[in-house]
């Protein structure tokens, strides 16, 4: 698309009422941000309250109380926790409101003590950790109510997009799969049709007005170094917002550093590390929390158990021959929800298969009993492979445990996924299971394997528990 067409298809649907269907309506950020603020200083003040039914403030209670309605803003500020370019991830968002919520409490023991101020110092903990809580709560229910908009078309970013090519048509699609992300393209420009710097820029700011684009999202493999630094400088000056492509895909924004070599701005990539004392901490956790989930379910776990015995002839127990890291087999455990003769059956049903790629899956699958589908909606038919990570054949958290047969459908990438053990939950899953491609399937548990940190592993955990309550892709 040229930049001319681009103007005049786009000028038309900019002029058009914001409350027609589909119609794009810009972003107040002041009016957010300000609503956002009122929000956090309501958080700090039940934080404060929290902590003091636990514990009395001291005699300067009022002074303490103010303090920390004054001062918290202020470290949520300096957390740049107030830019939504900063807070994309709910993680991200998380450690900045526990590290501005621990230097704002030790600012307020400093200035207790500068100030011969009588604040208990167990309250003053107590009240960082219900600050933090309550700021985190907030926080969760304005990016739920954030997304809900953007879904429907609001406080969406009016931005152009700068380039015509595979990466560029990537961030178009993103874009109009997913409205939550929060931009809305209006317009496109093609650099390669500018005959020089001087001209796309022109293109692009005057485009920008016309079409009311407060942003710029440039695909860095479709313009030129010379061009691009030309383009961004000006678009700064103007005041629109900048947003520039690494070329990178499916890295954790967490592992890239910025840093000068020379007179260029060059990306680091920090590299994992699936070995030595976070391996051990993995596998600590891993055996802790199944040990414990073992123990607590242990009711459940039989009722289950006689609910199948009762429900169909056969064993409890389903075992079968799934590929482990590095490629070694195990068996892998679950409570029985087919028929015993599933696997005979199984030739008969292959073209009827409703899964991704090599997954078969079936929504309505003639193999499954009555208790079986409920398990599996349910996803308890899972809570044996707790065994399989007591063994340390599974782990928590990881890509799928594959079948040997559905391996000759990999491609070559796709073997990466065997560098770690297979979990019981992990992207593929609480990302919607048998609803996704196997194109996403693979990009999931690839992103997995190289982004892999404990706190990933905790997001997942957490995740998993309404992923499982909505029976999301569960059948």
């Amino acid at each position: 698309m040229t930049a001319t067409e681009t103007e005049t298809q786009t000028t038309a649907g900019a002029a058009a009422s914001p409350d027609s269907p589909g119609a794009v309506r810009p972003s107040r950020p002041r009016r957010t941000r300000a609503g956002l603020v009122a929000f956090d200083l309501a958080a700090v003040a039940a934080g404060t309250a929290v902590a003091s039914l636990f514990r009395h403030p001291g005699a300067d209670w009022a002074l303490g109380v103010a303090l920390a309605l004054g001062l918290h803003p202020l470290g949520l500020v300096r957390a740049r926790l107030y830019r939504a370019r900063v807070i994309t991830r709910r993680t991200d968002e998380i450690r900045r409101i526990v590290d501005a919520g621990v230097r704002t409490t030790a600012a307020m023991a400093v200035l207790a003590y500068l100030a011969d101020l009588h604040l208990d110092r167990l309250w003053l903990g107590l009240s960082l950790v219900a600050t933090v809580v309550m700021l985190a709560s907030d926080r969760e229910l304005v990016r739920r109510r954030f997304q809900a908009r953007r879904a429907t078309g609001q406080m969406a970013r009016r931005v152009l997009l700068i380039g015509d090519n595979a990466e560029s048509a990537t961030f178009a699609d993103m874009f109009a799969d997913d409205p939550r992300l929060g931009y809305a393209i209006v317009g496109q420009i093609d650099p390669v049709q500018a005959t020089d710097p001087q001209e796309l820029t022109t293109r692009v700011l005057t485009a920008a007005r016309q079409l009311e684009a407060n942003g710029v999202i440039v695909a860095a493999t479709a313009i030129d170094i010379r061009s691009s630094n030309r383009l961004i400088r000006d678009l700064v000056e103007a005041g629109i917002h900048v947003e520039l492509s690494s070329t990178l895909a499916d890295i954790a924004s967490d592992r890239l550093t910025v840093r000068p070599l020379g007179r260029v701005p060059v990306v680091y990539v920090e590299p994992r590390h699936r070995h030595g004392w976070r391996a051990g901490a993995k596998r600590a956790f891993d055996l802790v929390v199944a040990g414990a989930v073992l123990a607590v379910l242990s009711p459940v776990l039989g009722a289950i158990a006689l609910a199948v015995r009762l429900d169909s002839p056969g064993p409890v127990l389903f075992r079968q021959q799934r590929v482990g890291k590095d490629g070694e087999l195990f068996k892998v455990l679950k409570f029985r929800t087919m028929v015993t003769n599933a696997e005979e059956l199984l030739a008969s049903l292959t073209t009827q298969s409703e899964g991704a790629g090599p997954l078969f899956k079936m929504k309505r699958d003639p193999r499954v009993t009555r208790v079986g589908s409920f398990l599996r909606k349910t996803s308890l038919d899972e809570l044996p492979q707790l065994w399989n990570v007591l063994r340390n054949e599974m782990s928590l958290v990881g890509p799928r445990p594959a079948l040997r047969s559905e391996m000759a459908q990999w491609s070559e990438e796709l073997y990466g996924r065997l560098r770690v053990k297979p979990g019981i939950t992990g992207m593929w899953q609480v990302s919607g299971r048998s609803s996704t491609t196997f194109e996403e399937y693979t990009r999931l548990d690839l992103y997995y394997v190289d982004n892999w940190s404990l706190v990933v592993d905790l997001a997942i955990l957490v995740k998993t528990i309404p992923a499982v309550i909505a029976s999301r892709g569960a059948y």
